[in-house]
């Protein structure tokens, strides 16, 4: 009976130990169980660790760009932050801070210039929908429309700044990007309009959308994609 009672301890055990082998196996932090080749983005297979890097990500973003020009810098600087924990590799805070510095002279511009424009957006809204204009339903949509679409760019083009080229680059590369993958222009533009939708019925949920958005700016590139 001794020995039915060790052999059963025995095997929960190596059960324990497999698992345990299994989720290290997985997250990248232990050796592998079979030879193969390695994940090209080993932080996305550790699901609520990631959780939590999105809304760590999504709140660093609001605290940052609240100022709202600020925003393309946070964004930028949230990308490559989650961008790094993907890959496995330095994920800290001081990094992210430092791509902060390093994309607001730029940032700032490109925050301007989108206020700007999302600004005049809302005024033709607001005009629109007051009935002075005729066809105002029209001009409606299309301020909606506009709104989405700057959403979508701001969002993908700071996911493409990179301390090297600039901003100038991203504004130079962003454009291809969305020629070679259109469906992934409108993925971006759904993602806009997730988080203007989570934001206005729940102000607070701004935090994780700015976090999804994040993540999905740096997940849509990364997609597996029929090639012609």
């Amino acid at each position: 009976m001794m020995e039915i009672t060790m052999d059963r301890k025995d095997a929960r055990a190596a059960r324990k130990d497999l698992k345990a082998a299994r989720r290290a196996d997985l997250d990248g932090s232990g050796p592998t169980i079979e030879e193969r080749a390695p994940e090209r983005l080993p932080g996305a297979t550790a699901k609520f660790a990631l959780l939590g890097e999105v809304l760590l990500v999504g709140l660093l973003v609001f605290a940052v760009g609240v100022v709202v020009v600020t925003l393309p810098a946070a964004l930028a600087a949230g990308s490559r932050h989650l961008r790094r924990f993907l890959r496995a590799e330095g994920s800290s805070l001081a990094q992210f801070f430092g791509d902060v510095r390093a994309a607001l002279p730029g940032g700032l511009a490109v925050g301007a210039v989108a206020l700007l424009i999302g600004g005049a957006l809302a005024g033709d809204i607001v005009v629109a929908s007051s009935g002075l204009l005729p066809g105002g339903e029209i001009f409606t949509v299309i301020g909606w429309v506009g709104l989405i679409v700057l959403g979508a760019v701001l969002v993908g083009l700071s996911a493409t700044w990179q301390p090297g080229g600039g901003w100038g680059a991203a504004l130079r590369t962003f454009p291809g990007q969305v020629g070679r993958d259109v469906p992934g222009g409108c993925y971006l533009a759904a993602t806009a309009v997730f988080v203007g939708v989570v934001t206005w019925a729940l102000p607070p949920l701004i935090v994780p959308g700015l976090g999804c958005a994040v993540l999905a700016a740096v997940a849509i590139p990364e997609r597996p994609r029929r090639r012609a």
